[in-house]
């Protein structure tokens, strides 16, 4: 039996560090349930945004940090998929033109105002108001920082969910890679694809030749982060084959499963809803069909012992 294998206690707190010339992440320790990373660009007359954060208090925390680096204001907001932790926030960027793939808004909007108790502890969200993308793209657009080109791209198919986009810095080497990437924590599919996510890593992310890259969560990484993902990927998407062929459910087929290099992830019910995501297409569903959530994560509660799932946001 497994369970939440990150600490109670709160974790440290949220740190900038600037990643390339005008170029800052902002991360957020531990990096779990809804505790992400987000990052900013600084030209001469605005803040260009990737991402918002969970809670109230998160993202005004990371307005404050903004200003402690420039007295320009966000201008614009760029969202890198629909997650509560990546959005719920955006309605406090007053001003900003808040941007995102058309697919984002509609699930922004779909899966409304954040829940916890019972699936996750009950968590301090603040007065949370809806804020979707307003400026949406179906491929993607640039955008500008002065004269610094910033391509926001849909990765083409499901990975992370259906509306995943990056934000790449040719310039500067630099990809904010929203929850395609995590650094040590288990990635989650359950609203994307497992195949497709390993096509995004090899096909998207891999040729652009980053150097660095701020994952969704967890700490800033070098290029080799993809491999280290594309492994978990991969030992999920044999796992699941292995477990769907005996006929094993997601929940059994978790418990019987050995996660051996993968054992130090954080988050690890997540194996529940990927094997849920994975063995929807097993059974023929197309890459980011809908799959029961509910179930997905009342086995995932399950998996960890009856408990809730741990959330330090």
């Amino acid at each position: 039996m497994s369970s939440s294998a990150h600490e109670v206690d709160s974790p440290a707190p949220p740190r900038v560090e600037e990643v390339g010339e005008g170029v800052f992440a902002y991360v957020q320790p531990d990096g779990t349930w809804f505790i992400n990373n987000t990052g900013f660009l600084v030209g001469r007359r605005g803040v260009v945004s990737v991402d918002s954060c969970s809670t109230v208090r998160r993202t005004r925390a990371y307005l404050d940090a903004i200003g402690r680096v420039t007295p320009q204001p966000v201008r614009t907001l760029v969202n890198t998929h629909h997650h509560g932790d990546h959005t719920f926030g955006n309605f406090l960027f007053s001003g900003a033109t808040v941007v995102g793939h058309e697919e984002t808004r509609t699930n922004v909007l779909r899966w409304g105002q954040p829940i916890d108790a019972p699936i996750w502890n009950e968590v301090d969200w603040g007065d949370i108001e809806l804020e979707p993308p307003f400026l949406t793209y179906t491929e993607g657009v640039t955008v500008w920082v002065d004269d610094l080109r910033c391509e926001v791209r849909h990765t083409g198919t499901p990975g992370h969910t259906t509306n995943d986009s990056i934000v790449w810095v040719p310039d500067r080497k630099v990809l904010f890679c929203g929850d395609l990437l995590f650094n040590g924590g288990t990635p989650f599919l359950l609203q994307g694809s497992v195949t497709g996510a390993i096509q995004v890593l090899t096909e998207v992310l891999e040729p652009l030749g980053a150097e660095t890259i701020v994952p969704g969560h967890g700490p800033v990484a070098g290029p080799e982060l993809i491999q280290d993902v594309l492994g978990y990927l991969r030992f999920v998407d044999e796992t699941a084959r292995s477990a769907h062929a005996a006929g094993l459910s997601p929940l059994e087929a978790a418990r019987e499963t050995d996660l051996g290099e993968y054992a130090h992830l954080t988050d690890p019910e997540r194996l529940v809803g990927n094997l849920h995501r994975a063995f929807a297409e097993l059974s023929g569903a197309p890459r980011g069909a809908p799959v029961d959530a509910v179930a997905a994560l009342t086995d995932m509660v399950a998996f960890n012992g009856g408990r809730p799932l741990t959330c330090l946001a």
